[in-house]
């Protein structure tokens, strides 16, 4: 089986996790400055297989769109034109985030590496992997 890989989108930063190739593990895999994600993902897909894009869909409490909501929506589309063999799903990213922070703090990281973003974008990423795995 080929690898899931999930996309926490940011402006400036983008969190990324996969999944073993059972798919039955998320684990986060890195945080890439947002204008590099392309060149990471052709390097990454030249040795790893993954059969799915799993981008996180930014909405607000009532669900509506976002200010981030756009730049995840364009990102997915460049995903689904370079990759179009790869299927794409999105998955509700909202409390993403805080979820991270907490995790990281129950997991005892100190206040100093849960201020690292980067740190926080790579958790998110996974948090939004789990989420589609428990419904997949």
């Amino acid at each position: 089986m080929a690898r899931i890989m999930a996309f926490d989108y940011g402006g400036k930063r983008t969190g990324i996790a996969v999944t073993d190739p059972l798919q039955i593990i998320a684990s986060g895999l890195t945080t890439v400055a947002t204008d590099k994600v392309m060149d990471f993902l052709e390097t990454y897909l030249f040795t790893e297989e993954v059969e799915c894009f799993v981008v996180g869909d930014p909405r607000s409490l009532d669900n509506e769109a976002t200010d981030a909501t756009s730049g995840a929506d364009e990102f997915a589309e460049k995903l689904k034109k370079k990759y179009p063999h790869i299927q794409l799903e999105r998955e509700d990213e909202r409390f993403t985030s805080k979820m991270a922070l907490r995790s990281l703090i129950d997991s005892g990281v100190s206040k100093k590496k849960r201020r690292n973003k980067a740190l926080i974008d790579e958790v998110s990423a996974t948090l939004i992997l789990q989420s589609y795995l428990g419904h997949i």
